[in-house]
């Protein structure tokens, strides 16, 4: 048995909010800043240059990143942590291409998010191979990985409606025609059961800034399955993925294991902050997390369908098919958000007519949700959204 969830006391919720958008960026964990101030002051500040040695520095994107994969269902040394997420997706996708050189079609879907596909479109205009993007609907791609396909690259939880893909039977469905399978977990890591050893799959890519409360512009982390990193050709062969960086060899010589998809100098302060938070995972066990998470949204559908009937169920009603997050169709999810968040629960809105909710149980249970059930009410029967400063588009909704 894990220890009992929520876990509020580890966690800055701010006083008199419900926070339903830990899918989108998580909450700030105790300890965070005191982790950070004392990275400025006693290792920086303290420690100058020397604390690359003395304070951990070096080894921190490891420790981090074998923290990552007991979540994940990885082994140690199989995750390097660093950059962005979408420079992960790049490095993953263009040492899969590589993997089957005589195949020019990816296959992602049209719910994945943009920037994967974006990165793939940059991609394919950088190698000017006459590559091809299919991106089918999510329920035809089983049917879509033909032996044309070199790769597929899939969100396994899609960020809009939280439509869950089955990991294990796509991954076996590209096996099968000789694909290359990569899996974006933005949605899933510390959200939903993930076990890529298991999986089998080649690739997986996420972020740490939502479900794992790393704070914004967290350090994103890349898997590559053990047996295959040592014949993994880079295509961004940066000074922290060489075998010797220090060595000043004037040739790319790759590391010997997942360490060779490192790019760039480490996010010292960031990895500081994401290793802290990640302490609130100690005991956890990710079954129990994925039940309580199921109960809370099943909640939340029952409670929002029972007193707001002007809103549409856009998630799948199955708790199995679906991440840890709901959402709901709304012709005016814009202003209606808003004044949600204007009353004390925090949801997103994604475009066209999506209002997001998501649910972390380290921090919230269910006198949370039947409270923001009351809000949300009150805010769609009283029509409180058509007031004119809730029609106001900000940059980031």
């Amino acid at each position: 048995m894990g220890v009992s969830l929520p876990r509020k006391e580890l966690f800055d919720v701010p006083e008199g909010v419900i926070y339903l958008d830990g899918n989108s960026l998580g909450v700030l964990p105790k300890g965070a800043a005191e982790r950070a101030q004392k990275t400025i002051t006693e290792e920086w500040g303290g420690q100058l240059i020397k604390a690359w040695n003395t304070a951990g520095w070096m080894a921190l994107p490891q420790v981090v990143g074998d923290r990552l994969a007991d979540l994940i269902g990885a082994p140690a040394g199989s995750v390097a942590t660093g950059d962005t997420l979408s420079i992960k997706v790049y490095q993953a996708l263009a040492a899969a291409l590589k993997m089957r050189p005589d195949r020019k079609v990816i296959l992602s879907d049209n719910g994945n998010f943009p920037s994967d596909l974006y990165m793939a479109e940059g991609l394919i205009k950088t190698l000017d191979q006459d590559y091809e993007l299919r991106t089918p609907a999510p329920e035809d791609v089983a049917e879509a990985i033909t032996e044309e396909v070199a790769v597929v690259m899939l969100t396994q939880v899609d960020y809009r409606s939280g439509r869950m893909h089955d990991m294990d039977a796509i991954t076996k469905r590209a096996h099968e025609v000789g694909a290359v399978m990569i899996w974006d977990l933005a949605h899933s890591a510390g959200a939903v059961q993930v076990d890529m050893a298991g999986s089998n799959a080649e690739f997986a890519v996420g972020c740490t800034y939502k479900y794992l409360n790393g704070g914004p512009g967290a350090p994103a982390f890349i898997y590559v399955r053990p047996d295959i990193v040592k014949n993994i050709e880079p295509a961004l062969s940066g000074w922290l993925g060489h075998d010797a960086p220090f060595a000043m060899e004037l040739n790319y010589r790759p590391a010997s294991a997942t360490e060779r998809m490192r790019v760039g100098t480490p996010p010292i302060l960031q990895l500081g902050v994401l290793q802290e938070a990640l302490k609130a995972w100690d005991g956890v066990d990710m079954a129990e997390l994925r039940a309580a998470s199921q109960r809370l949204s099943d909640l939340f559908i029952n409670e929002v369908e029972a007193r707001c009937p002007m809103l549409t169920l856009a998630s799948p009603r199955d708790a199995n098919a679906r991440g840890s997050q709901v959402s709901f169709a709304f012709e005016h999810g814009y202003p209606a958000m808003q004044a949600i968040i204007d009353r004390g629960v925090i949801g997103d809105f994604r475009a066209p007519n999506i209002m997001r909710f998501g649910f972390t149980p380290l921090y919230l249970d269910d006198a949370d949700i039947v409270a923001a059930a009351e809000i949300i009410e009150d805010v769609m029967s009283n029509e409180h959204w058509r007031e004119d400063k809730y029609n106001v588009r900000s940059r980031v909704t």
